[in-house]
């Protein structure tokens, strides 16, 4: 069996959710050319825990993880069921290490259904998050991501939500679709180590900008479970490029999706005015 495609999508702010913008037309272009799959195994930034979990649950709840938004996206659900055997074959493949079975805690953050309600507006997918385990290095999560790999050929889609570049702290509310010089510098090298060699991906973090780019890791670790694919299939494409609010990259890139590639689009979501943008966990 082929394998199913695999992506990094740069999610930037929640309000991409509601905005008819570049980048929410360009997802949705390409979840309309991509295969249907069995089921999506997420890798989203906002579940950064002390563990590496899988959500378990049949009905996986919607959760509004931030504040200061408008209350249409706190109103949003996006009703997508879970698989449950999921939880235990990702569990399987990816012995020796272990993962647990979230069955109540959890659910679908806003670095997925962000992204989802694009992809699979119809929200009909099944759909299963992985915890990205903050206790662990980032050699753990690439040698997680050639362990997970397997299920593609079981028709299970492989999506990393998070930003290459993402620094809060950095935010220029008048440059709404453009990005800092560090942030294109940084962006651009990564943009190259995932063209030439993403099993060396780690490469990056040796990088002059890395440190104001990756401020904190829980949105560069997703990048690192696509690299990891990418790396099994010697495949990784640059599937879109854009910057958001300075210091926000909205890179994202596939593997196994030969022919797939968008535009480059403009006009990012950006945060309401007044949101405190280090403390909105976008």
């Amino acid at each position: 069996m082929t394998a199913m495609p695999a992506l990094f999508i740069g999610h930037g702010s929640p309000m991409n959710t509601l905005e008819d913008n570049g980048y929410t037309r360009a997802w949705r272009k390409l979840g309309k050319a991509l295969p249907r799959p069995r089921a999506v195994l997420v890798v989203s930034a906002h579940w950064f825990i002390g563990a590496t979990a899988v959500t378990a649950m049949a009905r996986p709840r919607t959760i509004h993880d931030f504040y200061g938004f408008p209350n249409e996206l706190f109103a949003f659900d996006y009703p997508a069921p879970g698989l449950p055997e999921l939880a235990g074959e990702v569990a399987e493949v990816v012995k020796p290490h272990w993962v647990g079975a979230d069955r109540d805690q959890w659910g679908l953050d806003h670095g997925t259904w962000s992204v989802l309600a694009h992809l699979f507006p119809n929200a009909d997918v099944p759909v299963v998050q992985l915890s990205i385990n903050a206790l662990m290095p980032f050699d753990y999560h690439l040698d997680l991501a050639t362990k997970l790999n397997q299920l593609r050929k079981r028709n299970v889609m492989i999506v990393s939500s998070g930003n290459v570049v993402h620094n809060l702290r950095r935010i220029e509310w008048d440059r709404p679709d453009t990005g800092a010089d560090w942030a294109h510098r940084f962006d651009d090298k990564v943009e190259g180590q995932m063209s030439e060699s993403p099993a060396d991906i780690l490469k990056v973090v040796e990088h002059a900008d890395y440190d104001m780019a990756v401020p904190t890791p829980d949105h560069f670790i997703p990048l690192l479970y696509t690299a990891g694919l990418a790396a099994a299939d010697k495949d990784a494409r640059t599937l879109l490029r854009g910057y958001a609010m300075g210091s926000l990259s909205m890179t994202c890139y596939g593997v196994g999706v030969e022919g797939l590639v968008c535009e480059e689009p403009e006009g990012a979501a950006t945060l309401p005015r007044g949101v405190p943008p280090d403390q909105a966990n976008i």
